[in-house]
């Protein structure tokens, strides 16, 4: 019987980490799941749901030579597989403003207060050396609804200094 792994990756991007690392679960005849992959300030990290018939140690020797080619650092979890059981974010959000320490922080609690249900947060820093900006976006589900958003979102504006904006999504387009 096979079971569901998370598995996460981090190292230096360069070509072919996703090429290979994907081609070694493949001829370990595993099946990929759900998966994130994105550069970060020069790293590439990975998270990928694997079902796989071994154990952990069994998927870190399938995995360990293609990892150490590439000197990524590797870790599998075993985890509930929940496919399918896919959340809709009804909202976005964006938080900007002179990067600093806690922003991150600030705008997840104040936002987690007011029943905010983060499904994707992203975040980069954009402006100069000199004056970096932090932009963070994020989806989720308004579960006590848009309004006691909003009204975070300003106060946060107010007492932080941020440039916050607050969008439906319709998930229902089309």
């Amino acid at each position: 019987m096979k079971k569901w792994f998370m598995l996460t990756l981090v190292g230096k991007d360069r070509s072919g980490i996703v090429a290979r690392i994907t081609r070694a679960l493949y001829e370990g005849e595993c099946n990929l799941g759900e998966a994130s992959m994105v550069r970060l300030g020069g790293n590439f990290t990975v998270m990928l749901m694997v079902q796989f018939a071994g154990n952990e140690q069994a998927m870190n020797d399938l995995i360990e030579p293609t990892c150490r080619s590439f000197n990524l650092h590797h870790h599998v979890d075993p985890i509930e597989g929940e496919l399918l059981h896919h959340k809709d974010p009804d909202v976005r959000i964006t938080v900007y403003g002179a990067d600093r320490s806690g922003i991150v922080a600030e705008a997840a609690g104040a936002l987690a207060e007011k029943g905010f249900n983060i499904l994707n947060l992203e975040s980069d820093v954009g402006g100069t050396a000199e004056h970096p900006i932090y932009i963070m976006t994020i989806e989720g589900i308004a579960e006590q609804g848009i309004e006691v958003l909003e009204e975070a979102l300003q106060k946060l504006a107010q007492e932080k200094g941020l440039e916050t904006q607050l969008e439906p999504i319709d998930t229902l387009i089309g």
